[in-house]
């Protein structure tokens, strides 16, 4: 178990990481201060510098932290891609929808002009683990004989791409845009579906054959 002083410290690094989300958001990241966002989170600068010593090291942070996956989980096992697909998916539409996700798109797109570094960031540290670990999934099943995959990348492109434009993108521009649940799982089932239609070799459980 953490102790006092662990719990406490990671209690003021939320509180930091979530106000310099909201005034990023807000006033942009060029005009957000660290000194302004200590004094929204409640900390001292000397705490907030302890933790995050430059702002560029603080939004590295938000990136990772809203991008993180669940702990324990890991790449599905190959032999079964309709299973692993579906899992690999749900896990995705998990990340989009996670509360923040929009706004921190929406800081990035806004300041990427000025600063580059930013969408670097978060391609680097956000989306490229998750897209690595589709890729890799989808060697594992070619190497396995479950399917054919001359281009995992290109792949792995249009199946996430599947499933963000239907669960993600329409929410940068329409507020109200809101799946249920259902929604969420069908638009992932007919990605799954869609590329084991185009790649399957085997009948594994829910695949099609080529």
């Amino acid at each position: 178990m953490p102790t006092y002083h662990e719990r406490l410290a990671e209690q003021k690094r939320t509180a930091i990481v979530d106000a310099a989300t909201t005034l990023f958001l807000e006033s942009g990241y060029d005009k957000t201060s660290l000194a302004r966002i200590a004094d929204a989170a409640g900390v001292s600068k000397a705490t907030l510098f302890k933790q995050f010593p430059t702002k560029a090291e603080l939004f590295d942070a938000i990136v990772t932290d809203y991008w993180r996956t669940e702990e324990g989980a890991l790449t599905p096992p190959p032999g079964d891609p309709a299973k692993g697909l579906k899992v690999l998916g749900d896990r995705y539409v998990a990340l989009l929808t996670r509360p923040g996700m929009v706004a921190l798109f929406r800081i990035v797109i806004a300041e990427a002009p000025r600063f580059p570094e930013l969408g670097q960031t978060q391609f680097k540290l956000g989306k490229q683990p998750f897209f690595d670990s589709v890729r890799d999934y989808l060697v594992a099943e070619r190497d396995a004989g479950t399917l054919v995959v001359d281009d995992p990348v290109g792949t792995a492109t249009q199946f996430l791409g599947m499933i963000s434009n239907f669960a993600f993108w329409p929410r940068m521009l329409l507020v109200n845009w809101a799946p249920t649940e259902k929604a969420l799982a069908h638009s992932v089932d007919e990605a799954v579906q869609t590329l084991l239609c185009r790649h399957a070799v085997t009948t594994a459980p829910g695949a099609a054959r080529a």
